[in-house]
């Protein structure tokens, strides 16, 4: 019969295998219909939860209400599951694929039967858990009570609607969870009252918190204890600091709390108060209010600024303060008022003082004086010295030091609102022994800019707002007049200088930018220290008025245009440091300066027609000494018309080794030869003015290295305008610390660094020179044949601006994606040059996008 096999399976085997196949199976057998069997349970509970959500929202809209744990955990469930259901129809139609036979069988079983059981699971998982909704009854649950204790708040809160729900966001947040939050700004700005809106926020909004605790400086920690349930306690009160930290300690490590503390001038070592900082990880939060940047810093707080409020709301908050009836009481009332808030420079404490003072006032002669003294004397004006200064007064008599706070109350001699330049201040500093040197001068401006008394201003100035200012003039005018007495009428337009008497006494005078035509009255003031008279029409100076000053230290006389010659008294000034003759008539320099054995500082900036100078007093200056004592002269300034006038001042190495500023005009006839200038050890600044520029040409393989070791070793800043011969300004490779670039109206420059030119110095000193390392703005103007500023990308790490305008030609910047290093670069330029601007690729593009600015018109 053949060979024949049989095999016989005993039939109990054969059954168990079957099912055991059979159960597995399943799984693959029944997939689609698994599937719609998961999508329809999943619809169920997705409704389920849509209908649980809209009773919790309605009922979370009662006061000191919020969702229960079972709640929010059955709802955070839900969210899960459709993210695992998400997964899973991400593959769906591959495993369909899979099934062969009218999906009685796979092409990879194992694979199949996975998927398969997922989709069980998962569908009993979604049956269970919309079970469990169907068992919820309770929803929402009251707030713990007394989570705050609500404070009493001014009803005029205006202006801090986005601030406060910025930090209430930073409070709620707890995926971002910084657990100290600083808010900081100038004293009156409205930090208290953001701060108790922010502690009433807990007591009307939804929150988690079990506890929020206010505390001020003078009493934190027995304000934190009692808050928390030792205020009755009389045992507790006797207890050491150190016992009631542990107390505070046991009771919060157990709760969430938000800690706000009002009003820090120092930092705050918060685990001696009892503060457990571990609880900071858990979504717990301090927040507190300072004068102080450095505070916030010293605390490791995230910083939110309190600034002064813009003019529209300021006039909201000051309308609030003033009747209506008083406003419509005449046609003239309301313009006056809206001048007379402007005034208080947005500080919401000085505009409630001024709105409350001037309520019921319907004389238009009312208004108008109040302007004028809030122009000439603020501190006359009803309530400004009780309600305003002497809470300002805090910031200034905690600063660290004397010298500190003078220095703050010498920025008040500028006018209101006067970009003050950081250089000059720090000059007249020095010159006063207020800072030993500009390093010092720069760390006094960050402590004043730290304490929130001074303001940024761009990287070269700060600024003074306007209510420190008058807060300043009040103490250097009437409270510490014995001391500091200044006389100020900066912006003020006098055409008169103040009578004599007004002198007497003064330590520090300023009549900047008035009119003042004449200085012909003699007044006598001896103790008189720093004297500031620039932006005036001052003509003449008679030559006694300088013969009782014989303590000033400061002088300065720029932008007198008209002034044409200096008295001969001014050789009484035998303690002067400081002497500004910039933008002057000036032509010669008497030879009674000799007799200013201290000075330090001249400035003759554009002093255009400046040509006499004693050959006696030149020859002082370059044996300082041996001749004329001038042993302290240590900071000069010239302007130069002409290449000999240049040549003859390089003769005198003394006036070359403390020139700090040149600016070369006119030079048309014979090409200016920029080697001239290029060892002058301590020049930073460089303005070259419709010169006719000689190429630069180095005769040796020396004197190139020689120029790149030793050149414009001290040269930041250089400014070129109307040289319209100019091809390329490829020198400034050898200006190694160049912080500012401006070129303006070079029509006939076609590239800024020329290869060619380049690759010939490269040879020399090395091609991996970095130059325009230190580089932190580039204007370009008016530059119709400018093509490039060099054609590769460059590192740039400092820069901060570029600023282009009327380069139809310039088509392509130095830079690539990682030139700035992830530094924000700000790009200012006109809309049709930045569209037609070509990049190295887009992720460059993509990485200057962020700080452009169009327009037509930048200064």
């Amino acid at each position: 019969m053949g060979n024949l096999i049989s095999t016989f399976l005993p039939a109990d085997l054969f059954d168990r295998t079957s099912n055991c196949v059979g159960e597995q199976a399943k799984y693959v057998w029944g997939l689609e219909k698994n599937l719609r069997v998961l999508e329809t349970e999943l619809h169920k509970l997705t409704r389920a939860r849509d209908d649980l959500k809209t009773k919790v929202e309605v009922e979370e809209q009662r006061p000191r209400t919020r969702r229960t744990n079972q709640v929010a955990g059955w709802l955070e469930d839900v969210q899960n599951l459709e993210t695992e259901f998400t997964e899973l129809e991400r593959v769906r139609a591959q495993e369909m694929d899979r099934l062969c036979l009218g999906g009685l069988c796979s092409k990879n079983f194992v694979s199949s039967y996975n998927y398969g059981t997922q989709v069980v699971e998962l569908t009993d998982r979604v049956i269970n858990l919309k079970k469990d909704g169907e068992k919820i009854e309770v929803v929402v649950e009251k707030a713990p009570d007394g989570a705050a204790i609500e404070l009493p708040l001014d009803h005029t809160v205006v202006g801090q609607e986005l601030l406060l729900d910025q930090v209430w966001r930073c409070i709620t947040d707890q995926e971002k969870n910084r657990g100290i939050i600083g808010l900081y700004g100038i004293g009156g700005a409205g930090k208290t009252t953001l701060l108790k809106q922010v502690n009433n926020n807990f007591c009307h909004q939804q929150h988690n918190f079990d506890v929020v605790i206010w505390a001020v400086a003078s009493t934190l920690q027995d304000d934190i204890g009692k808050r928390i349930g030792f205020s009755e306690d009389q045992r507790w009160e006797k207890k050491s600091p150190r016992d009631k930290a542990a107390d505070i300690a046991r009771i919060l490590s157990g709760k969430k709390f938000v800690l706000l503390l009002d009003d820090i001038w120092e930092r705050i070592d918060l685990t001696q108060l009892g503060v457990p900082l571990q609880k900071l990880n858990d979504g717990s939060k301090v927040v507190l209010t300072t004068r102080s940047a450095g505070v916030c810093d010293q605390m490791d707080a995230e910083k939110v600024e309190v600034y002064s409020l813009a003019h529209d709301k300021a006039w909201e908050l000051f309308q609030e303060m003033v009747e209506r009836s008083t406003l419509d009481s005449h046609t003239s009332i309301p313009e006056l008022a809206e001048t007379l808030a402007r005034e208080c420079g947005g500080l919401p404490l000085a505009l409630k003082t001024v709105g409350r003072a001037m309520k019921s006032q319907r004389k238009v002669g009312d208004w108008k004086r109040a302007i004028h003294k809030m122009r000439t004397s603020a501190s006359k004006c009803s309530g400004m010295k009780e309600e305003v200064f002497s809470r300002l007064k805090f910031s200034y008599d905690s600063l660290s030091t004397d010298e500190l706070r003078s220095c703050l109350l010498y920025c008040c001699l500028y006018p209101e609102d006067y970009e003050i330049p950081r250089r000059e201040l720090i000059d007249y500093w020095i010159s006063e022994g207020f800072v030993c040197d500009f390093d010092d001068g720069c760390d006094f401006i960050d402590d004043l800019l730290q304490a929130c008394l001074l303001e940024e201003e761009g990287d070269d100035h700060v600024k003074m707002h306007d209510m420190i200012r008058e807060m300043s003039l009040w103490i250097a005018c009437t409270v510490d007049k014995e001391e500091q007495n200044f006389l100020v009428h900066a912006g003020v337009k006098l055409t008169e200088a103040p009578k004599v008497e007004e002198w007497e006494g003064a330590k520090r005078i300023s009549l900047m930018k008035t009119r003042i035509q004449s200085l012909s009255e003699i007044p006598t003031c001896p103790r008189l220290v720093t004297l500031l008279l620039d932006g005036n029409w001052i003509e003449e100076i008679t030559d006694g008025f300088f013969q009782s000053m014989s303590s000033l230290r400061v002088l300065s006389l720029r932008i007198n245009l008209s002034l044409s010659k200096l008295p001969s008294g001014i050789s009484s000034l035998v303690s002067l440091h400081h002497l500004d003759l910039s933008s002057t008539d000036i032509t010669g320099l008497p030879q009674e300066l000799k007799a200013l054995e201290k000075l330090r500082y001249l400035n003759l900036d554009y002093a255009f027609h400046l040509s006499i100078i004693p050959h006696e007093l030149i020859s002082g200056f370059s044996k300082l000494e041996e001749l004329l004592g001038l042993k302290h002269l240590n900071v000069l300034s010239w302007s130069f018309g002409s290449s000999l006038a240049v040549q003859k001042f390089l003769k005198y190495p003394k006036l070359v080794s403390i020139t700090q500023f040149v600016l070369v005009y006119h030079c048309k006839s014979a090409p200016f030869n920029l080697l001239h200038l290029a060892y002058m050890e301590n020049l930073q600044e460089l303005d070259l003015e419709d010169i006719n520029l000689e190429e630069m040409k180095i005769d040796s393989t020396e004197e190139v290295k020689k120029l790149f070791q030793s050149g414009f070793r001290s040269l930041d800043r250089v400014v070129i305008s109307s040289c319209k011969k100019m091809k390329d300004l490829t020198w400034l490779v050898f200006v190694q610390i160049l912080k500012q670039l401006r070129i303006v109206f070079c029509t006939e420059m076609e590239e800024i660094i020329s290869v060619d030119k380049l690759r010939d110095i490269s040879e020399i000193i090395g091609s991996e020179h970095n130059f325009f390392a230190q580089l932190e703005s580039l204007t370009i103007k008016w530059g119709r044949n400018l093509k490039s500023v060099y054609p590769n990308p460059l590192p740039l790490p400092k820069l901060k601006k570029i600023q282009v305008r009327g380069c139809p030609q310039l088509k392509k910047l130095p830079v690539n994606s990682s030139s700035v290093k992830e530094r924000r670069v700000v790009i200012e330029g006109e809309k049709e040059w930045w569209e037609e601007l070509q990049w190295e690729d887009q992720a460059t593009q993509n990485a200057f996008s962020s700080g452009v600015v169009l327009g037509d018109d930048f200064h």
